[in-house]
């Protein structure tokens, strides 16, 4: 269990208090929420996408699934899934499946779905499929400040 040493100094920087929680290694965010008992409307999950400008980091529950079109609307893109292969590149010090939503971090363009700020605590991966990180609505909203906020996911 390890978390990924750019979210941690990130975390750091920002002063950003939180707990980790170790679980069994999971395939799926559904999975880990399932395993650690959390809600999958808290569990914040990341899908990459990008377009010939680059890549958006989109973050919404795990119970969610990006609806692409509000993406375009909001973001005046027309952004598509990232390939899976280009994301090893992009977040050297995660695995694959398990990037942390915070893209500030990363120095990746954020946007982040409003219904996550409806919930009083916030989870997410911490760059391995062992490690859940748990913060405060209050922090995930300030590591989440230049992100575009919007409703672009729907729950399952």
């Amino acid at each position: 269990m390890a978390i990924a040493i750019t979210l941690k100094n990130f975390m750091e920087s920002q002063d950003i208090a939180y707990d980790v929680i170790a679980h069994d290694k999971t395939r799926t965010s559904m999975e880990t929420a399932a395993v650690t008992h959390v809600s999958g409307n808290c569990l914040a999950k990341t899908v990459i996408l990008e377009d010939e400008l680059g890549y958006v980091m989109v973050v919404i529950p795990a119970s969610h699934h990006v609806e692409l079109s509000a993406v375009h609307e909001q973001m005046r893109r027309r952004l598509t899934l990232a390939h899976e292969s280009e994301l090893p590149r992009l977040f050297t010090d995660c695995e694959l499946g398990a990037i942390p939503p915070v893209g500030d971090a990363y120095e990746i363009e954020t946007m982040v779905d409003d219904s996550l700020a409806e919930q009083p605590d916030i989870y997410f991966e911490g760059g391995d499929h062992q490690a859940l990180l748990h913060v405060s609505s209050e922090s995930f909203e300030s590591m989440m400040v230049d992100a575009q906020h919007g409703h672009f996911s729907r729950h399952d």
